[in-house]
Parts: C-alpha cells; structure tokens; sequence
C-alpha cells in the first residue's frame, strides 16, 4: 500500500508527497494549483485547479480529516486523522491571518500563488463559539460533526479599547517579506453583569456568545463599575492583570430599577440593569446593595449616589424611600432594608 504525506508549501498550495511499497522505492512529489475550503462541520477540502497530468491518479478535490487548533504564530492548523487516511504525515498548518471575529465564525485570510505565478487571496470561515476559557483567555469553539468542537485557543492577552470593546492583538511575519506586522481583532458587543465576581462581554449580532470572566467583586462609583480580571498565559508566572473600566451614568427608572448606560462606539447606548436594596442615609445619599437582573442574586456591590446625581425618578424615588411610601412603583427592582 503506497503511502501519502500531505504538506504545504509557503504558498499555502497543497503538496502530496509518496513513496511507494518496499518492493516499489519510486518517489513521487506533486505541487497542486488550488484552494482550500471548509463546509459548515469545519472539514478541510482543497479543489485542484490545475489539469493533472495524464495516467496520475490524484482527484479533483482531496478531502482531508483531523482537528483544528491555534499554533502560537496565530496560524490555523489542521491535525491529520491518520486512521481515516492512509497518511504519515501530522499537521496541515495555513498560513495567514484572522480577519474577523463574526457572532458565530472566525474569518481566516489565506494568500496563494497559482501556476501561472499570479498571487491572490480568499478566506476560510470556520463556524462555531466564541467563548473565555478557565484562564480568562479567548477561545473559539469551532463546530464539528456530532456535536463535537475543536477549541483553537489564543494565547495571547487581550485590552480594552476605548469605546469598550474587547480588542485581541498579535504579532507574526508577513508570508512573503517575513516583516513582522502587528494584527488587531476587535470583537463588538456590550457588557453586563450577572453574578459575583464576574463580568460577561456580549457578542453583537444574532448569536448566544459571550466572553464570561473571572474577576474580583465589583467596585461602583457615581460614573463608572470597575473590575480587576487575571489572564493566566503559558509561561508566566502571575496572571496579566486588566483593569475593567465601564464609563456611564446611573439612572433609575420606575419599573425597571437601576440603570447604568454606556457609551459605545457610533454614540449607541446600552443599558446594564440591576435590582437592588435601598437605604437613605442621614446625608441625602442612598446605598444600594446590587443584584443582578436575572435572578435577584447579590453580586457584591455596594453603589452610593448622592442626591445631585440621582436625577428624574430618582428624585421620585429619593421622595418614596423618605416618607416610606409609593416604592411599590419599583417593586422588583429597588426596594428598601
């Protein structure tokens, strides 16, 4: 049985490369004209452009099985099944760059050279999860077959960009000028918060993703709710901090409760609602105990807003929580202890 090693060349065209039985040493190496693709499960194809030529048995489009990861140069690879296959070679690694982090893909820029020496580029759209792993980090779960997810794994710490979106950045070689260039991923979406010691960013669009951090318990001020998170990256000892600072203004509003409004990107506003427990202080200022606004449940933080910055129905509610009467207006959101 003649077996067959599948390789890439710096092009990111596919290379079979075979040698025969033991009573048949002829070597064969072939450099094939096409493309890779991806189906909706994340199988691997590559379509053979170029005309084979007569008497060589090599298809139209080879089918390649195994499961994707992350190299640590931000690359997608391939690890090659080699019981579904008759292979012995390991890994198809592609090189190229992430374009975009879609609601439920990852877009993959992959550059190739025809036989004709013309360059172009295409991209790769594996679909799946994105998700934050045990150690804070970003991960993307891409979809299989049977339920089953490859997790590719970034490495890397990410930031915060000034209009509170999560940005990933990395640094590689250019394929051809091996320059090393520095890539951003920005992922778009809003905050929230639904339970202690965490924080949770949303992805925008039609998708169910969403980045849930660890992180220390909340501290609030009259125009911002601050978080400390830890990355764990392999080969450092201490965890890189980062520092989560909302920038918005409280509101409260009748039968809704506390509301705290962001500024994003284009001047859109998103809200963070939470219930509460309510006291009035001696000095016109009111102490509220958070909880989320899912299950009613603690998530540690102590708010404290004085009169001048509880404006519209908070002066309402001021009024309520003073003569102990009319709260029933912010029952499920805000009441006293």
């Amino acid at each position: 049985m003649q077996k067959i090693r599948y390789e890439v060349d710096p092009f990111n065209r596919l290379v079979i490369d075979g040698l025969g039985t033991s009573g048949d040493l002829e070597k064969f190496r072939k450099v094939l004209d096409g493309k890779f693709a991806v189906d909706r499960h994340g199988n691997l194809s590559y379509r053979v452009k170029a005309p084979v030529s007569a008497g060589e048995d090599i298809p139209h489009q080879v089918k390649l099985s195994g499961d994707w990861s992350l190299t640590d140069g931000h690359e997608l690879r391939l690890t090659l099944d080699k019981e579904a296959r008759g292979t012995f070679g390991d890994q198809i690694t592609l090189q190229g760059r992430i374009l975009d982090a879609g609601g439920n893909s990852l877009l993959f820029s992959v550059m190739t050279r025809g036989g004709d020496g013309r360059q172009s580029t295409y991209a790769l759209d594996l679909q799946g999860t994105w998700r934050a792993d045990k150690n804070n980090r970003i991960s993307f779960l891409v979809r299989r077959e049977g339920g089953r997810h490859n997790i590719l794994t970034f490495r890397g710490a990410w930031d915060i960009g000034k209009n509170h979106q999560i940005i990933y950045r990395y640094e590689k070689a250019a394929l051809i000028r091996k320059k090393r260039l520095t890539h951003a991923l920005t992922f778009s979406g809003c905050w929230t918060i639904r339970d202690k010691a965490r924080i949770s960013y949303l992805l925008e669009g039609d998708t169910d993703c969403a980045f849930d951090f660890k992180s220390s318990v909340g501290i609030a001020g009259e125009s911002y709710i601050k978080y400390e998170v830890g990355i764990a990256l392999k080969g450092r000892p201490e965890p890189v901090r980062r520092t989560v600072i909302l920038s918005g203004k409280w509101k409260l509003k009748k039968d809704a409760g506390i509301l705290f409004d962001m500024e994003y990107e284009g001047g859109k506003i998103r809200s963070i609602a939470f219930g509460a427990d309510a006291r009035l202080t001696g000095r016109d200022t009111v102490i509220f105990k958070l909880k989320d606004d899912f299950k009613n449940r603690d998530i540690g933080i102590t708010l404290k807003l004085s009169r001048r910055a509880l404006e519209g129905d908070g002066e309402i509610f001021l009024r309520a929580l003073t003569s102990k009467r009319e709260l029933a207006c912010y029952a499920g959101a805000v009441w006293r202890w």
